[in-house]
């Protein structure tokens, strides 16, 4: 199903592409995506922000994000002036349904930071594949939408009974984005989209682990859900989405949720690449783990790859300097 195109959402030029990854506080990241010896003072967020000019904050999903929290992390990325956060509202709003006006109060003292200094591009309301669409959950998804109108909402929902006309409609009627997902299709799952519903576009990937996404194994480590790498085959079809949603939208991030060994980075900066036509800059590190990135870096390694420039995968980097 296409969404209705509404001028109002129709901007003279491209929305404003930005990608990254969804969090910066992985352990398996280390010697991965960042260094294993790190220089004083290093922090995660700074360090990614020389590669990407978005992050999507997931910590304030668990619990609403402390002001001098939010105040530093502007501090760490205040280098590229061009970042913008996007956050996930608190699962206390879109999975338990108990949330208080002074749990209201605490999650606005975090994101309001973020916000007066123009550091907020967008707060993702994420719903579980749990939550169908009926008049009940459509009415507590518009009373939420109300609530919070004052940011810029997108919503993400997993249930393909939300895909749906008047699920758009409702979405447009409050000015609020549509999250298109890259997730495994199982039953009644959302199936990929290129959705706009107001002037944010968002588009996630959760990676396509078929085997481990419902499963309730205890002994199944939580990062297996996300331990998975696109391909490039795969990626493809996005990146005609991600150009659709930009040609309604004045803002479109592109956040990648397969974190596991910093796979997430690697897809995207290959989604940057490619929809930025150029190369780029590449974490060091990443670059040894993932040899496909030799074709989309810009500089040469520091240290010797893990494939000789003599070799098939070496011949593959050869002129990617600038």
């Amino acid at each position: 199903m296409r969404a209705k195109k509404n001028s109002t959402h129709q901007p003279a030029s491209q929305g404003r592409l930005r990608i990254g990854p969804a969090g910066w506080s992985y352990p398996d990241w280390s010697g991965f995506v960042y260094p294993s010896r790190r220089s004083k003072g290093f922090h995660e967020a700074t360090f990614l922000a020389q590669f990407f000019d978005t992050i999507e904050i997931n910590t304030c999903f668990y619990q609403p994000i402390r002001p001098d929290h939010a105040a530093a992390w502007i501090e760490r990325v205040a280098a590229n002036p061009s970042f913008l956060f996007t956050a996930k509202l608190w699962q206390r709003f879109t999975h338990e349904f108990t949330a208080s006006a002074e749990d209201e109060r605490n999650v606005r003292a975090g994101f309001d930071v973020l916000r007066e200094a123009g550091k907020l591009g967008a707060v993702l309301l994420q719903f579980p594949f749990s939550f169908h669409r009926s008049p009940e959950t459509s009415a507590h998804l518009a009373a939420l939408l109300r609530r919070f109108a004052d940011y810029p909402l997108v919503v993400e929902l997993r249930h393909s009974s939300w895909q749906t006309q008047d699920s758009l409609d409702l979405l447009r009627e409050h000015n609020t984005g549509f999250c298109n997902i890259d997730q495994p299709v199982i039953g009644n799952s959302v199936t990929p989209s290129a959705q706009s519903t107001s002037p944010v576009g968002y588009v996630r990937f959760h990676g396509r682990r078929y085997d481990t996404w419902f499963s309730d194994d205890p002994k199944l480590p939580a990062h297996e859900r996300y331990n998975y790498l696109y391909s490039p085959e795969e990626l493809k079809p996005w990146v005609a989405r991600i150009q659709e949603v930009q040609q309604h939208t004045r803002d479109v991030y592109v956040v990648t949720n397969n974190h596991y060994q910093g796979k997430a980075v690697v897809n995207a900066l290959q989604l940057l690449s490619i929809l930025k036509g150029t190369k780029l800059r590449v974490p060091e590190d990443l670059r040894q783990h993932y040899p496909q990135l030799e074709q989309l870096a810009s500089e040469i390694p520091a240290a010797p790859t893990l494939f000789p420039l003599g070799s098939p995968a070496g011949k593959k980097s050869k002129g990617s300097t600038s």
